[in-house]
């Protein structure tokens, strides 16, 4: 096994023995493989790619760079994955929806990248609350409860951890391979025994195309697959925010009503997560339809609430979450609407620039250093063919400043476009088995 002998592999457009990849990505863990051949490699994947079976070998043995869980529980063991997009916090509604069917959700996610929220921060927008826990309280919380989502400890894929920040300063983040490796060896590093993908395409989304999703979702159903975890994808529509909300604790917020039982608070955010789960529970062997609708009534009669309440508390957060949450998260001072230049109905909107003004209110991270204000964001934003008078809002803005806010509500007026109402889209756009 030789790092120099591997690259050079992919180099020629060879794919690697599995075990010689398995040798790299341990050897990523251990430090054996130096941060100049982890970048040669990056760069080598990213120009020539690997054949399905190397995307397998290369995601078991990132996976199998250091621990692996594994449960003895009176129920299966699921979890899903999203590639990003904004104002998605499906896993806020979607872990304890499934926890309420009698399904046991590790969720080890992820914070902010980019134009898109993180998990993890939103979860932090709740006082007190800690997504950084022991293997011991990881299993603890999600036995008795059914779901947490928790942050990956230095000991989940390793190897990831070194080879993503390599890939982040030597221009390879953009590879299926590399990409398809990153997610699966941290969620099948769970203990899986089923995953669900929510792949996003448009102009919220990372890739904008539904080919571009497409390609990205068949690698990823095929190399879950493949490394043994019962998988299917979703590509879903991000030509707009999936919920009304963009920003940690706001996001939160509307994760509680629809939790509540009110659909009507962000209908697409509830309609994908009960097509999420349903398709999730359908890999077990549950009819799809019938999956929906206990989907649906585990939301409505608030049993899912009960599950992402008591996940709070264990996670150090306030106890009466359900009952009085809106006193528990954070405010901004400044709130205002963002209004309308003219007539007309939303013709486009460009959701990585939403995403982009929410980072500029101090909602996400321009540099890893940096601090989130959790209180910070958009609320009641417009959908795609809606129409409005002039001087109508566009969404209201929660800031830190004066000045914050109308930088914000001139990033707003340039990502919304008024004009014609467009062709409506399905939210599902492809189902990938």
């Amino acid at each position: 096994m030789d790092a120099a002998a591997i690259i050079a592999a992919v180099r020629r457009r060879e794919t690697p023995r599995g075990d010689a990849l398995a040798w790299f990505a341990v050897g990523l863990a251990s430090g054996a493989v130096s941060d100049a051949q982890a970048g040669a490699f990056a760069m080598a994947v990213c120009l020539n790619g690997l054949s399905d079976a190397g995307r397998v070998a290369l995601t078991q043995g990132m996976r199998d760079s250091g621990d692996v869980l594994a449960w003895d529980l009176p129920g299966p063991v699921l979890d899903k994955h999203s590639t990003g997009g904004v104002g998605d916090c499906v896993s806020l509604v979607l872990a304890p929806a499934l926890a309420a069917c009698g399904v046991y959700v590790p969720m080890i996610s992820g914070r902010g990248l980019g134009h898109t929220g993180g998990t993890l921060d939103k979860l932090e927008a709740i006082p007190g609350l800690s997504v950084d826990v022991t293997e011991d309280r990881l299993r603890d919380i999600v036995g008795r409860i059914g779901c947490a989502i928790v942050g990956a400890t230095g000991r989940i894929a390793p190897a990831d951890k070194r080879l993503y920040a390599i890939r982040d300063v030597t221009a390879t983040v953009d590879s299926v391979d590399l990409i398809t490796a990153s997610i699966l060896s941290k969620k099948l590093a769970a203990g899986l025994q089923g995953l669900v993908l929510d792949v996003k395409a448009g102009s919220g989304a990372f890739m904008k195309t539904p080919d571009d999703a497409r390609v990205l979702a068949r690698a990823l159903v095929d190399a879950a697959n493949g490394a043994g975890c019962p998988t299917a994808a979703l590509i879903t529509d991000m030509n707009g925010p999936l919920a009304p909300t963009l920003g940690n604790a706001v996001e939160v917020a509307v994760c509680m009503e629809v939790l509540a039982g009110n659909r009507a608070a962000a209908p697409r955010l509830h309609d994908l997560t009960v097509s999420l789960g349903a398709r999730l529970l359908a890999l077990h062997g549950d009819a799809e339809n019938d999956a929906a609708v206990k989907m649906q009534k585990a939301i409505a009669s608030g049993q899912a609430m009960n599950r992402f309440a008591a996940m709070v508390a264990a996670l150090g957060g306030p106890p009466d979450m359900a009952e009085d949450w809106r006193t528990h998260l954070p405010r901004a001072p400044i709130v205002c609407d963002i209004t309308a230049p003219i007539a007309g109905h939303i013709a486009a909107i460009d959701g990585a620039a939403l995403g982009r003004a929410v980072v500029a209110l101090g909602g996400g991270r321009r540099v890893e250093t940096d601090r989130i204000n959790p209180a910070v964001g958009l609320t009641d934003v417009v959908g795609l063919g809606d129409y409005l008078e002039r001087g109508q809002p566009l969404c209201t803005v929660h800031a830190a400043s004066e000045d914050a806010a109308e930088a914000a509500a001139q990033a707003v007026r340039a990502a919304i476009t008024i004009g014609v109402a467009p062709k409506a889209g399905p939210l599902i756009i492809e189902r990938i088995a």
